[in-house]
């Protein structure tokens, strides 16, 4: 049987992991590359903030090939989306005919990633999308996944939620307000351990960050869900935790 040959776009978070995992134990399909937004001048994964050498570290106790998107500072939709396409454009000339995402219930979100794959003659694939968070978390358990909180909107939580694990005690403690998974933009988080992993990703718990909105996202690009309106005030900044290659 011919697997459908995808990329998938890679966060290295919790809901990227378990729609990854999905994908593998999918015979339909066969992953040729991840692919990973980087912001260029941080050097850094976008909006979540964490380092190059653990996003490689992911990529290759995963086992598959890992590709970086770079996009300037104060990038803007237009770069990601040309740079984007363009890197889509090289992997539909060897084959490729769609892309995967940890997407779970955003729609306005996935029509723009739909628009934009029509665009280049691909399709979009979402593991994950209107599976109800609170079953995802129950799948996250049950396949004994560990992620750590790296990143968190100051519009829900504060700092003493980054760099905490996602256990059932964190999920206990969110505010009402909070989607268990984050679908909002509430937090982001760096997955190190689970059934995608041949085997744990070792890092260290480094020093908390505070930034805010003008100096972590300076432009325009994917503002509306990097700054959620739906949260119960403006967003103002980010924490982030910075974690250390072990």
């Amino acid at each position: 049987m011919n697997r459908e040959k995808i990329v998938f776009c890679w966060s290295g978070g919790k809901d990227s992991a378990l729609a990854l995992n999905r994908v593998l134990n999918d015979d339909r399909y066969e992953v040729v590359s991840l692919l990973t937004t980087c912001n260029e001048h941080f050097q850094r994964v976008s909006m979540h903030g964490v380092r190059l050498e653990l996003l490689d570290a992911q990529a290759a106790a995963i086992g598959l090939p890992l590709e970086k998107i770079f996009i300037s500072q104060r990038s803007s939709n237009d770069e990601y989306q040309q740079k984007m396409s363009a890197r889509l454009l090289a992997h539909k000339a060897r084959g490729v005919t769609a892309c995967a995402f940890g997407d779970i219930f955003l729609e306005d979100l996935k029509k723009w990633r739909d628009d934009d794959l029509a665009k280049v003659g691909m399709r979009g694939i979402y593991p994950i999308w209107k599976v109800d968070s609170r079953e995802l978390i129950r799948e996250f358990f049950a396949l004994k996944f560990g992620t750590v909180i790296c990143c968190a909107n100051d519009a829900y939580l504060g700092e003493d939620f980054v760099g905490r694990c996602i256990d059932k005690e964190f999920i206990r403690t969110l505010p009402a307000s909070v989607d268990p998974c984050g679908e909002n933009g509430e937090f982001h988080s760096f997955a190190f351990a689970g059934p995608v992993f041949q085997s744990p990703v070792k890092f260290t718990v480094g020093e908390k960050i505070y930034r805010p909105v003008e100096v972590t996202y300076p432009s325009d690009f994917s503002s509306a869900y990097v700054c959620p309106t739906t949260g119960p005030r403006a967003t103002k900044g980010f924490w982030f935790c910075d974690l250390l290659p072990a």
